[in-house]
């Protein structure tokens, strides 16, 4: 009995009509990054486990899909190898690469590996497949689409404002109502320095960004499991749930900060920024918030969260500036800064909200029925040019059976058939079926052009 095919959980198979969709994402995003200026880079599917490794902290080196060692990889392993019961240390030894788990790091190596091929600042955008080892659910997928965009060497905070005028223009054109959310990871580094816990940023971190998620309970529990004090938590509660308009919130904070100098650096950054984005005209609400803080270990300045308005999702765009990622890798003091949009959650809120334009959901627009060999021949002509013109048409393969050809038709959601036969050669003309209403006219080439062009 044949084995009944299947596919890894947390991947997909994408139908056409999904794909039309996708692509119709992927294209107003590829357009709005050219309009900036970034340029398009790819990295292989695969990089090198000691690229990927400790960039990502604990859950991210957790998290990576390892590709095992190709050829008799078992027979080079001492017995203390063989006998170890800790997986991801056992994997080690048989793995050398991984699965790209985001598209930063690897342009980082990239960037490295190319440096005296680039014009700096460096402005790139990257759109290809990320795989994570992650718990299926709604929303979040092993495998998945990130649509990158960064500027790399150059620390001015017009990159960071650039960014969220991004955000603002692949949103609106998308129709997506967001929110921007932004931080900076200095006044987070300022704020455990206050409160006393200066070398536990990353615990804090990692914590108070799943203020969302988890409630605030479930963070300080959290944080206490870690080891931090509970009169440091203490301290922490009154600036993570500091409410108010930006008037009020930034002169307390300066106040809260202002014996931390990392902090303040921080501080001052978030203004410069702020005072850009209030004299832009952007739909995109942006907000400062103190919770926010990016699970990624590389971020070192500004970061971003974007959540859609009308839609019960996690976050569908997010990014920081990252001060010394290419240092890891021989090339230290060049900053950057990027966002990454996540297509397959822009997908799904868009399908959610009923916001694919009707655009977005065309295929084959006009198909040429086939009545036989001659009028092949004379509808291949006017197949091609339709496709001259930038119409999608086709003509059926097969002549014969019209019941099997017009259900073709309705299957592929196709609109208009063309029905041509002795009499509509002889007049040079087609006769053209509406699929949805029925009614048929007859119609010359020059003409059908017109309307499906105008």
């Amino acid at each position: 009995m044949a084995q009944k095919p299947s596919i890894p959980k947390g991947t997909r198979d994408f139908s056409p009509e999904v794909m039309i969709k996708r692509n119709y994402i992927f294209d107003t995003i590829r357009e709005v990054f050219k309009l900036y200026g970034y340029q398009p880079i790819e990295t292989p599917a695969m990089e090198n486990l000691s690229t990927l490794m400790g960039k990502y902290g604990e859950e991210g080196d957790r998290l990576l899909f390892k590709v095992l060692n190709s050829g008799e990889f078992l027979g080079k392993l001492n017995e203390d190898q063989k006998a170890t019961t800790d997986a991801n240390k056992f994997a080690t030894f048989i793995s050398e690469k991984g699965l790209k788990y985001d598209l930063t790091v690897p342009f980082a190596r990239y960037v490295v590996q190319h440096q005296n091929e680039i014009t700096f600042p460096f402005k790139r955008y990257q759109i290809q497949p990320v795989w994570r080892a992650d718990r299926p659910q709604k929303g979040r997928y092993r495998e998945f689409y990130q649509c990158d965009v960064d500027v790399i060497g150059s620390d001015a905070l017009l990159n960071e404002v650039e960014l969220v005028l991004i955000i603002d223009a692949i949103f609106r054109r998308l129709g997506i109502e967001t929110e921007v959310k932004i931080n900076n990871r200095k006044i987070l580094a300022g704020i455990a320095e206050i409160i006393g816990e200066p070398d536990r940023i990353i615990d804090i971190t990692i914590a108070i960004d799943k203020l969302d998620k988890i409630g605030l309970e479930a963070v300080n529990a959290e944080l206490a499991e870690k080891g931090i004090q509970k009169d440091a938590i203490d301290k922490l509660q009154p600036i993570i749930l500091l409410e108010g308009i930006l008037k009020e919130k930034f002169p307390k904070l300066m106040e809260i900060l202002q014996d931390s100098e990392i902090g303040m650096r921080g501080l001052e950054e978030t203004m410069t920024i702020m005072k850009y984005l209030k004299e832009l005209d952007l739909k995109t609400h942006w907000t400062l918030d103190l919770t926010l803080a990016r699970g990624l270990n590389y971020y070192t300045g500004a970061i971003f969260e974007v959540k859609a308005k009308d839609a019960q999702m996690g976050s569908i765009c997010g990014g920081g500036r990252y001060d010394d990622l290419t240092g890891i890798f021989g090339l230290p003091n060049v900053s950057g800064v990027g966002v990454s949009f996540g297509a397959d959650r822009i997908f799904d809120v868009m399908n959610e909200l009923d916001l694919f334009p009707e655009s977005a959901q065309i295929g084959t627009q006009i198909m040429f029925a086939n009545f036989g060999f001659k009028e092949a021949q004379y509808c291949l002509k006017a197949v091609t040019r339709l496709r001259q013109a930038g119409i999608n048409a086709e003509l059926f393969p097969d002549s014969g059976r019209m019941k099997k050809q017009m259900s073709y038709a309705d299957s592929k959601k196709i609109r208009f058939v063309a029905l041509v036969g002795e009499s509509e050669m002889n007049e040079n003309l087609i006769t053209l079926k509406n699929m949805e209403s029925g009614d048929q006219r007859k119609i010359s080439i020059e003409e059908l052009i017109k309307e499906f062009t105008y």
